[in-house]
């Protein structure tokens, strides 16, 4: 807002002119929500232990994890808030690129709350902690990924790139067109649903999640803020996305809001950003990197995200398969991990929470350089 404020004054105010300024208001904006994550955290984290928004530990997770079962969740508000309140001030909401970030963020973050609103509900009850029915938590993500692909389909933000395509790292000008071009909108779908639940599955040790998204998004800036300049695009050989580099501001500010909830996040945690937030990360990871047209660059930007998300398909495929052909005491006994995901199986084989957080970003900052240096090994 503050961006249509100011600009009409430039004339005569020239020092306004900063405004104009992707930079200048990318760093804004994540300053912006950094504080705001200092100044609302401890409301709202009072208000959901107040609430006794306590964790529901997953089954299967190590016994350690039995301690946190008072720890607030819903932590996520606390990003979510702070992320959105700073890119409505710092960025140029009419954007289609940056109003289509912020619906996707905001709908799976819906959905991800009423997830924990019933397991919390359920909890006091007495009842199973299962949440939102598996197939409905699911059937919410696909609508939403459905609606987003078609309307990218439908109608393309970039007039020099057809609106189901996409491009390939390490090529230069590589379009991969899809067809025919209504396949574009289940493969949209099956990226926003697949890194929601990846960043899902990673949301189980105190600042996991939220420092390996904060990596993410800093590197989805950079992309962002390059494929936005005509200068930057000729030199490096990628296509030109006009207004994309908007999508940096939102990208810093969710990294500010990250690093803000870090601060009640990091171990021992205060809060958990619960699904409130883990779908919501996810949802806007994927959906920056399909505005973008970059969806293959998620598999080295999130490889965490990805080994976690398949360390939990992989144990459960092999001992269903198990399961049926040897029987239920030889799966058990013969998993393919110590636990599921993949940080619980590096917990039980000795590591400290804090050396499986610390080292998996690392991972992900060596995944980062890996997706950065796509832009000029082409």
């Amino acid at each position: 807002m503050l961006y249509y404020l100011f600009v009409p004054l430039v004339k005569q105010y020239h020092i306004l002119n900063i405004f104009t300024y992707i930079t200048f208001r990318a760093a804004g904006a994540a300053v912006t929500s950094i504080v705001l994550s200092f100044v609302v955290g401890p409301v709202i984290l009072k208000w959901l232990d107040n609430a006794a928004n306590y964790q529901v530990v997953r089954e299967g997770t190590p016994d350690a994890h039995a301690l946190k079962t008072k720890t607030p969740t819903m932590g996520g508000l606390i990003f979510l808030f702070s992320a959105l309140v700073s890119t409505l001030l710092w960025a140029r909401v009419f954007s289609h690129y940056v109003m289509l970030a912020l619906i996707v963020t905001a709908g799976m973050g819906v959905i991800g709350f009423l997830d924990d609103y019933l397991k919390l509900k359920q909890r006091r009850l007495g009842q199973k902690n299962e949440g939102l029915v598996e197939r409905y938590k699911l059937i919410g993500q696909m609508t939403i990924g459905l609606l987003f692909g078609a309307y990218l389909w439908a109608y393309p933000l970039s007039p020099n790139l057809a609106g189901g395509s996409t491009t390939l790292p390490f090529y230069k000008y590589m379009l991969v067109v899809f067809v025919p071009t209504i396949l574009y909108v289940p493969w949209t779908t099956f990226v926003l649903v697949g890194v929601s639940n990846a960043v899902n599955f990673t949301d189980g040790l105190d600042g996991l999640a939220a420092g390996l998204s904060a990596i993410g998004f800093a590197t989805l800036a950079i992309f962002a803020y390059l494929i936005g300049r005509v200068d930057a695009t000729r030199y490096l050989g990628i296509f030109y996305l006009q207004h994309s580099g908007e999508l940096t501001i939102y990208c810093l500010a969710m990294v500010g809001a990250l690093i803000g909830f870090l601060w009640f996040n990091t171990y021992p945690a205060q809060v958990f950003m619960g699904d409130t937030g883990s779908l919501a990360l996810g949802g806007a990871i994927g959906a920056v990197a399909i505005l973008l047209k970059s969806e293959f660059l998620l598999l080295p930007i999130g490889i965490v995200f990805f080994a976690e998300m398949m360390s939990v398909v992989i144990q459960r495929f092999v001992f269903k398969y198990r399961k049926k052909r040897y029987g239920l005491e030889y799966a058990q006994q013969h998993r393919v991990f110590l636990r599921a995901p993949l940080h619980h199986h590096f917990e039980v084989k000795g590591w400290s929470e804090q050396q499986v957080v610390v080292r998996f970003w690392i991972i992900g900052i060596i995944g980062a350089f890996i997706a950065l240096s796509t832009l000029k090994v082409r």
